[in-house]
């Protein structure tokens, strides 16, 4: 029985450091997202294309590299981070459209 309860501790305060991480993720996501939003309004202003694809490559290279610093997936980090600059890019061409 106290295995049990033991257990059951344990997996709780993994539970609670996940979803610590999960709000801090979530917020970290926010953060970026007002600041490429701010990226949006400037390419519109000033003409400038809404997807840069040699930008997208410089950072899917760098997060690749610290991905496998990290021990983390190469492949997960890219799909991950070309999921972002996909949402970005759709806010930059509907900022571009409203301008």
């Amino acid at each position: 029985m106290s295995r049990d309860i033991s257990a059951k501790g344990k997996l709780a305060e993994y539970r609670r450091s996940i979803d610590n991480i999960d709000a801090a993720l979530v917020m970290m996501l926010a953060e970026r997202f007002k600041i490429t939003q701010k990226v949006g309004a400037f390419k519109a202003e000033q003409g400038l294309p809404p997807a840069d694809p040699g930008r997208e490559d410089e950072q899917i290279t760098r997060l690749r590299r610290l991905a496998a610093e990290a021990d983390l997936d190469p492949e997960f980090s890219e799909k991950f981070l070309r999921f972002i600059i996909d949402e970005v890019i759709r806010h930059h061409r509907r900022a571009g459209s409203e301008s």
